[in-house]
Formats: C-alpha cells, sequence, structure tokens
C-alpha cells in the first residue's frame, strides 16, 4: 500500500504514526524561474553573463526571504537590536556601486555562525555570529561583505553561468536532511541556508571581501575590522567546526583572505585604521543579546548532536538553554522538533504550542504545532495553526496541502477537496501532489 493511501486510511481511522507526521512536515515546496543573459557588472563595468535582471532580483527576495527568515526562526524580538543594525547597514549601503536597491537588515533568532543576504539585498545575521564579535567595526566587515555579493551580483551571476532557467529557488520549504528527521522537515537551524544562498565560489568570497572592506572605509570605520573578522572565523573553525558548517559551506575561508585584508588594511587604507573601532557603542546595543549567550552556546551544543543523531544529548543541550532562558523561542521550538525526532509527540506538542505564545508572529511554531496537533489526532486544533501560519507567510503550498490534509481529517470533504485542487494547481510532482490528486479521484472530482 502506498503512503498516500496509508494516510488516508490512518485519516479515517484517526490513527497517525510518527512516518506519517515526518511526511507531513516534508509535505510541499515551491519555486520561481529565472532568465538568463548579459549585462554590466556595477561594480567593474565589464559584461557579466547574469541569470536575473535587477528587477527578479527584487522579486526573488519578496517571495524567498520572508520564508528563509521564518525557517532561521525569524527576526529576535528586540526592536532596538533590529534598528542598531539597519542603522549601521545604512551607513554602508547609501555609500554602495548599488545604493538603489531595497536593503534591509534584521537579527534572526539562528544560532548557527552565519550572515547572508538575498540578490536584492535583503539581510540576515544570526544571534550566533553577532554575540561572537568584538565591536561595531567587526560587524561592518560582516555586513559590507554581504553588500559586496548584492553588489557584484554574485547570485544573478551564478545562475547565469548555469544558464539554468528553472532556477532552485524553494525557500518555502527548505529541508533540514542532516538534522534528524530523516531529510523531511524544514529545519531553520545549522543548515538553514538555501540553495539560492550556497556555494560562492572562492573568487567571489575574495571580491566580496575587497568590496566590503572598500565600503566600510567609505562609512567611515577602520579596515582592520575586516582583520579582525577574518581572525575571528578562522579561530572558530578550529575551536567548534561543527556551528560553522554553513557559514564556511556558503563562504568558504581561508587564512589567505584574512592575510588579504590585512595586507589592504596596512597599505591601501592604512590611515583609515585610527577610526575608532565602536567597541562601546556595539557593546551597548548588543547588550541584551550577549546576556543570554549561555542559552545560545547550549543550543548551539544540541544542533550539533542533533545533527549527529545523538538526540538524548541535543536533549540536554536545550533543557540547558530552557533552564537558563525558559521563554526562549528558538529553544523551545528546537526542543520541540528534537523530541519530535524521538517520537515523543505529545511532549514536543507542549513545546511547540510554547512557541506560539512566547513569539505568536513568528511562523514556523505554528505550522509545527499544526502537523504534532494531526498526529495527536486533534485536526481542528491542526488546522487553527496552519491557517495562522498562512496568516503569517502567505505562499507556502505546502501549508495549502496540510489545510486539506487537516480539512479531511475533520470530515470536511469539500473544503479538504478546494485545498487539494489549489495545492495541484501549484505542485503536481511529489507525494503531496499524489495524495491529493487519489483523493480528488477517489471522490469524483476527477475522472
Amino acid at each position: 500500500m502506498k503512503l498516500h493511501d496509508d494516510l488516508a486510511n490512518n485519516l479515517k481511522h484517526k490513527r497517525i504514526t510518527r512516518r506519517h507526521v515526518l511526511w507531513l512536515l516534508g509535505a510541499g515546496a515551491a519555486g520561481i524561474t529565472g532568465l538568463s543573459g548579459c549585462a554590466t557588472s556595477p561594480v567593474g563595468g565589464q559584461s557579466i553573463l547574469v541569470g536575473m535582471t535587477e528587477e527578479e532580483e527584487k522579486q526573488a527576495d519578496q517571495q524567498v526571504s520572508p520564508q528563509q527568515f521564518s525557517q532561521d526562526l525569524g527576526p529576535v524580538q528586540d526592536t532596538a537590536l533590529n534598528q542598531y543594525l539597519s542603522e549601521v547597514g545604512r551607513r554602508l549601503d547609501a555609500r554602495t556601486h548599488r545604493p538603489q536597491m531595497p536593503y534591509s537588515y534584521r537579527v534572526l533568532n539562528a544560532n548557527y555562525v552565519n550572515a547572508y543576504t538575498f540578490p536584492g539585498g535583503a539581510m540576515g545575521v544570526t544571534r550566533g555570529i553577532l554575540v561572537d564579535l568584538d565591536d561595531e567595526a567587526e560587524l561592518a566587515a560582516l555586513l559590507g561583505h554581504e553588500l559586496g555579493h548584492v553588489n557584484a551580483r554574485h547570485a544573478a551571476q551564478r545562475q547565469g553561468q548555469a544558464m539554468v532557467a528553472q532556477v532552485a529557488m524553494t525557500g518555502v520549504n527548505i529541508v533540514g536532511s542532516a538534522a534528524g528527521f530523516g531529510g523531511l522537515t524544514d529545519l531553520g537551524t545549522q543548515l538553514g541556508a538555501s540553495v539560492l544562498l550556497s556555494s560562492y565560489s572562492r573568487d567571489n568570497e575574495r571580491e566580496a571581501d575587497a568590496l566590503g572592506q572598500e565600503y566600510m572605509v567609505r562609512g567611515g570605520y577602520p579596515a582592520k575590522g575586516m582583520v579582525g573578522l577574518q581572525q575571528l572565523l578562522v579561530e572558530q573553525q578550529k575551536e567548534s567546526p561543527g556551528m560553522l558548517q554553513t557559514m564556511f559551506s556558503t563562504h568558504p575561508m581561508s587564512s589567505e583572505r584574512r592575510d588579504t585584508a590585512k595586507q589592504l588594511a596596512e597599505s591601501k587604507y592604512a590611515a583609515s585604521n585610527t577610526r575608532d573601532l565602536g567597541r562601546e557603542r556595539f557593546m551597548d546595543n548588543t547588550a541584551p543579546l550577549r546576556r543570554i549567550k549561555p542559552t545560545i552556546d547550549a543550543c548551539q551544543k544540541g544542533e550539533v548532536a542533533m545533527a549527529g543523531k545523538d538526540y538524548g544529548k541535543a536533549e540536554d543541550g536545550f533543557r540547558t538553554a530552557l533552564k537558563s532562558t525558559p521563554r526562549d523561542y528558538a529553544a523551545n521550538v528546537l526542543m520541540a522538533k528534537c523530541l519530535t525526532a524521538q517520537d515523543k509527540n505529545a511532549q514536543a506538542l507542549e513545546y511547540a504550542q510554547t512557541a506560539t505564545k512566547i513569539y505568536p508572529q513568528e511562523a514556523q511554531a505554528h505550522k509545527l504545532v499544526g502537523v504534532l496537533a494531526l498526529g495527536q489526532k486533534d485536526p481542528a486544533a491542526a488546522y487553527e495553526h496552519l491557517d495562522r501560519y498562512d496568516k503569517l507567510l502567505p505562499g507556502d503550498a505546502g501549508i495549502t496541502f496540510l489545510k486539506g490534509i487537516s480539512l479531511e481529517g475533520m470530515g470536511k470533504r469539500q473544503e479538504a477537496a478546494n485545498q487539494y485542487m489549489a495545492y495541484l494547481k501549484r505542485s503536481q510532482q511529489g507525494k503531496a501532489a499524489e495524495y491529493s490528486y487519489s483523493r480528488l479521484k477517489s471522490w469524483g472530482y476527477i475522472k
């Protein structure tokens, strides 16, 4: 019997297994397409092959970045901290080669060590890296590097070089295959960066470094801030390689890049190094986040253990984090996912529900509650939270499918059929599409 036939039978008899819960978590994906062509580099003026126009770069941000930022557990609930990050960013982006781009900045609840930007300038900095920086100059170097990728149009160039019309910009359902859910669930953890953000070449990284150092100097910062950032990352690569996995897959690191930044700081930009590093300002503005560094560290250890499928150790890490900061949204979500991986769905549901109360405006916990509620034979509660997710983060085809599953479980066949039809209009491949088609056919909606 196929999995979707098995699920339909179990819905009828109100029996849903762990296998079904994991499948439901991973159901649904969507994409957008890009075109390739030639353009003039905003940085060097030479002809470059790109996969997106400037408008398509902006569109990619609008369509994909909200889902990715949500995968990374959303912006931290600290308006002042996010405003501070934006102020530093704006000090730089006004002096870039593409000041017209719609740049935006947020600190994310993710614990892994990384920062990334989408092609149109929507940027995220994880709390995992922010708590390890020493001063505002290092922060400016981090943001400057990401601005370098946007201004050199590296994402667009990679697509142009690949000459691919069907571009893998999924974002709607990013799979965390190494985080303990058998490759089925979308985790905003250490493997959170999407395909759109990954695998810059070393030449891309060198160019982004050079541009970032130029932008930070233009913005009034000392060039040695880039040296400090690169040195920090080289040291952390040796000390904590697990939590740097994403950083070094999306931003290949080497001591050569640090040495290049140092050479530029001591020659081309030597005059800038008498400037203030901005340590006091940085420390003042990041103090609330740095106060929960033990929580972030414990979450990092838990996530590394999760990646190695050592769920007992992972659970210990998340319990340590929650003991330190009981109302930490990220720790509650991670604990729920860890317990789900161990088939402790009732306990997992409690943590996921707590997360929705801590941070009701962030979507991920609502999706998790929805799927776990299905596993606990409560399709009405599942639908409530899935619908909440849909309102917070519209456009996820997978949620449309899951709402159909919930409505079917509630005995609302017509409404379930509407959801399945809507899902099939957006996706015709995969197990969720097969299930939707099979139900519509068996109900007589499809001949």
